[in-house]
């Protein structure tokens, strides 16, 4: 059966890898396949569990030491593709609920935070600039990649459960957006991937007691090497590295210039046509400042829509 019934959204799993985490955290997804092609009109549900490990939701400029944090998460997710000026074009969002169980010490007192409720959401919108026209299913059914290039901008919005009075929080309250660049180069089985993006912040005029947090842009880059075994069955090693996004609290600038490089490996495969499983997992390997920490997630995606 031909490969695009199997067709498999990386940037719907991006969404899911970016809800498992909040502030800081967001410019660390690694998204393999965010640039492939899709039939025009098709839908995409995912639903996925997540569990994260670490220092994951710490901004450095918090004063806690010792931090430790264990999340785990519920994900509904949902995209759709389409056509812009004759190029593959996708729209995704995602909604996720979270538990927070961390604890850590504050100017030596040691604290615990159990939560749990709703995190940030986030949207996406993708646009395939060239190698990757608007096709239908049956003229998929004859596509070849070569080289795709593309740019996404993705949104999260402080929608996500937050207290002012507390450290710790699974909502931001403040809203991010991140442009990205990214292309995808097709070698036979083997599709080599890279991406550029910078993550830009509103100021939280409520943080923690009232105060202002102000932050700087993170600048981020990732690369993927793809294997495609069968149609719809595949497996990505992911590397990103990530710098900058200095914070200040009321004015004051904190050292907590980020440095950090993550890695991990996606594995992608059929049920039938209209379904597939993925499964992910990452881990910080160079940390500089914070946000070290361990993540997996299981998703189901169904497929629907566009002819299939």
């Amino acid at each position: 059966m031909n490969g695009f019934l199997y067709f498999n959204f990386g940037l719907l799993l991006a969404l899911l890898m970016l809800s498992l985490f909040t502030g800081i955290a967001r410019a660390q997804e690694m998204e393999p396949r965010a640039y492939s092609n899709a039939p025009i009109g098709m839908n995409f549900l995912l639903m996925g569990y997540g569990h994260s490990n670490g220092a994951l939701l710490f901004d450095p400029s918090l004063p806690i030491q010792g931090a430790e944090a264990d999340v785990n998460i519920g994900v509904a997710a949902f995209a759709h593709s389409f056509e812009i000026k004759g190029q593959s074009a996708k729209f995704a969002m995602a909604f996720p609920y979270a538990g927070l169980d961390a604890n850590g010490f504050i100017e030596g007192a040691y604290r615990e935070r159990i939560v749990s409720g709703f995190a940030d959401p986030s949207f996406a919108v993708s646009v395939n600039l060239s190698g990757a026209p608007a096709l239908t299913l049956n003229e998929i059914r004859k596509y070849q990649q070569d080289t795709i290039v593309g740019a996404t901008i993705k949104l999260t919005v402080p929608w996500g459960q937050y207290d002012s009075d507390r450290l710790l929080n699974l909502g931001t309250n403040r809203w991010s957006v991140k442009p990205e660049l990214g292309i995808s180069q097709s070698l036979g089985d083997w599709i080599i991937e890279g991406a550029a993006a910078v993550s830009f912040y509103t100021d939280n005029s409520d943080f923690f007691g009232g105060q202002e947090l102000e932050q700087a842009p993170i600048y981020s880059m990732q690369g993927h090497v793809v294997y495609n075994f069968a149609p719809g069955q595949w497996t990505a090693l992911n590397a990103t590295y990530y710098t900058g996004g200095i914070s200040k609290v009321d004015g004051i600038e904190k050292e907590n210039r980020l440095d950090n490089w993550r890695l991990g490996i996606t594995l992608a495969m059929p049920i039938n046509k209209y379904s597939s499983i993925k499964l992910a997992v990452g881990s910080g390997i160079s940390t500089r400042t914070g946000t070290d920490f361990d993540a997996i997630l299981l998703a189901w995606q169904y497929r629907w829509g566009g002819g299939l």
